[in-house]
C-alpha cells in the first residue's frame, strides 16, 4: 500500500511522488486550506494551533489530509506500516490524532529541519482512530520532504517515535520497518548486490525499483519533463486493479497518484479510476487568513463526465469548513456504516452500494460537525 519517491535535483527543482493504494475508494478530492484556522489534537482538545501557512491537500472522504504541500514548500504524506505500534495514550504527553498528524506539519512547519527538531523536543504521541469505512484501525507512517531536498520518515514501533531523518532517504513504501527496508534494498543490482531488480507489488520491491529508478534518471531541461519522469517512476510501482489474492482479502490497487514540485509549488493529482491529470500552482491560490476553505470537486458527476483537467486554480469553490474528525467522531461514523453495510448488502451493484455507504459517512459528517 503506496509508495513515496523523492528527487532532490531535478535540474534545481525537488521534485516528489506518491501512490495511493488501497482497496476500496477513499472518495479524494483537493483542498485548499488558508493560513489562520484554529485548529487541535482532535484527541481531547488539551493542544491547540492557529495555521502559519495555506497547504494544498488530498482528504479522504473530506475528514482527513493524506498528502498535501504547504505554501513554503513542505509536503508530507501518510502511507500504510503494518508494525506501527502508538502505545498506550498517555495525556502526559503531547498528543495529535491520526487524522489531524500531517495537517500539523503542514500548518506549522517550512522545512524537514524545524518540523524534525520541534518532534525530538516535545515526543508527540500520535492516537489511532477507528477506520471511518468501518473497518480495522489504520497503521501509518509519516514521510515530510521540502524544497531543500530534505527528508524524513517518522514511525511509531513498540510506543516509541522512531525519525529517519536523511537527505538521503529518497523513498518509502510499507512494510518492514525503515531501518529494515534500508538493509534489504542493498541486495539488488545498482543498489549495492547482486540480485536482478525485483517486479511484485511486496512493498520491499516496490521500495528497490523506485530507489533505483530515481538514482537512474537524466537531468530533465523542464518542469515538465522533471515531474513527467517522477510520474513514470510512481507509475512503475503502481499497483494493477484485481481480484484479491488468496489470503490476502484486502488486496491494494493503486486509487491515485501525486506529483510535485516542491521548489516551484506545483500539485499534480491523477486517479486511476477517472483518469485525468489535474494541477494547480500554489502561487495562483490565496491561503490569506480569513480567505476561506475550498474543495476541487474530483467526484461529481459533472467532474467525471465533464472530464475536469489541466490547470484547476479556478475550479476550487468555497466550501464551509474541511472538518478534520476527531478520535470519537470516527468511532461513531465507524459504527454507521457498519450497520449501513449491513442494511445494504442485498444491494446488486457494488458501485451503488459504495455510494449509498459514501452518502451516509456525509451525513453522519454533517451530524457530528453540527454537534461540535
Amino acid at each position: 500500500m503506496c509508495t513515496r519517491v523523492l528527487w532532490p535535483d531535478a535540474d534545481g527543482s525537488v521534485i516528489v511522488g506518491r501512490n495511493m493504494d488501497f482497496h476500496q475508494n477513499l472518495h479524494t478530492n483537493l483542498w485548499k486550506l488558508p493560513r489562520g484556522v484554529k485548529r487541535d489534537d482532535r484527541v481531547d482538545g488539551a493542544f491547540t494551533w492557529t495555521a502559519k501557512y495555506g497547504s494544498v491537500v488530498a482528504g479522504v472522504y473530506d475528514i482527513l489530509s493524506t498528502d498535501g504541500l504547504n505554501e513554503k514548500g513542505l509536503a508530507g504524506h501518510i502511507l500504510w506500516l503494518a508494525e506501527s505500534d502508538y502505545g498506550t495514550p498517555s495525556s502526559s504527553r503531547t498528543q495529535l490524532a491520526m487524522s489531524v498528524w500531517l495537517q500539523f506539519y503542514l500548518d506549522n512547519f517550512m522545512t524537514v529541519d524545524k518540523a524534525v527538531a520541534w518532534s525530538n523536543e516535545h515526543n508527540p504521541q500520535v492516537v489511532p482512530m477507528a477506520d471511518p469505512t468501518g473497518k480495522s484501525k489504520p497503521a501509518l507512517h509519516l514521510a515530510l520532504d521540502d524544497a531543500t531536498g530534505d527528508s524524513a520518515i517518522f514511525e511509531y514501533i513498540d510506543g516509541e517515535l522512531r525519525i529517519f531523518h536523511s537527505r538521503d532517504h529518497l523513498v518509502m513504501t510499507n512494510s518492514p520497518t525503515y531501518d529494515k527496508q534500508l538493509e534489504l534494498v542493498r541486495k539488488y543490482q545498482g543498489l549495492g548486490g547482486d540480485d536482478p531488480l525485483p517486479g511484485t507489488c511486496l512493498a520491499a520491491d516496490r521500495f528497490a525499483r523506485a530507489l533505483y529508478y530515481v538514482n537512474d534518471q537524466p537531468t530533465p531541461t523542464s518542469q515538465v519533463q522533471a515531474m513527467a519522469a517522477m510520474m513514470s517512476i510512481i507509475r512503475n510501482c503502481a499497483q494493477p486493479f484485481r481480484n484479491p489474492e488468496p489470503g490476502k482479502p484486502d488486496a491494494s490497487q493503486t486509487l491515485w497518484q501525486v506529483v510535485i514540485d516542491l521548489t516551484n509549488l506545483r500539485y499534480a493529482f491523477e486517479s486511476t479510476t477517472t483518469p485525468n491529470l489535474v494541477w494547480v500552482d500554489l502561487a495562483d491560490l490565496d491561503f490569506a487568513e480569513g480567505s476561506g476553505e475550498a474543495k476541487l470537486d474530483l467526484l461529481s458527476e459533472l467532474a467525471v463526465q465533464g472530464g475536469i483537467a489541466g490547470e484547476v486554480h479556478a475550479h476550487f469553490r468555497k466550501h464551509h469548513r474541511f472538518h478534520i474528525v476527531s478520535i470519537k467522531q470516527a468511532e461513531l461514523i465507524g459504527e454507521a456504516v457498519v450497520e449501513a453495510t449491513k442494511s445494504r448488502s442485498s444491494v446488486k451493484s457494488a458501485e451503488r452500494r459504495v455510494r449509498e455507504i459514501h452518502e451516509l459517512v456525509e451525513k453522519k459528517l454533517v451530524a457530528v460537525v453540527d454537534a461540535e
